[in-house]
């Protein structure tokens, strides 16, 4: 499982020209999954990003989480973090799960992040969907497990 991780002062996802997901501060996640992941990856990177010290406190120093802040998450699925470019001019994604994997473990992700304490919306599996990203410092963070 692959995060991406962007400190931001707001950010939105719309979907067929609705905004369906709008935070102020917080972080939009960009989610991948991928082959063999599983309930092990969700908990552990739903911690890790809920406890990230990526925020600044008062003395300007990256000490204070999401939650410290609080601040709001929304969650993207995200495929395309599984890009392979090794070969040729056209990213391959075998190494992304298929979707019927995919969707609950984006799901489960998202709950374990709320049941952190985290205020968390997402994007809509498999939409084409306009992320709006103000990306604050810029700060982004890749997250692997």
């Amino acid at each position: 499982m692959r995060l991406l991780i962007q400190r931001v002062s707001k950010a939105s996802v719309t979907v067929d020209q609705q905004t369906i997901s709008q935070i102020g501060k917080g972080l939009l996640i960009l989610l991948g999954v991928g082959h063999g992941d599983g309930e092990e990856q969700a908990a552990f990177l739903a911690e890790k990003a809920a406890n990230l010290r990526i925020f600044e406190d008062e003395q300007g120093k990256t000490n204070l989480s999401v939650l410290d802040v609080k601040g709001e998450v929304i969650v993207v699925s995200q495929f395309t973090l599984y890009a392979d470019t090794r070969k040729g001019r056209r990213p391959s994604f075998t190494d992304a799960a298929l979707p019927e994997v995919a969707e609950p473990l984006v799901g489960r992700f998202v709950e374990l992040l709320r049941g952190h304490g985290v205020p968390t919306q997402t994007g809509r599996f498999g939409a084409d969907m306009k992320v709006e990203i103000h990306n604050d410092g810029p700060v982004t963070i890749w997250l692997e497990k």
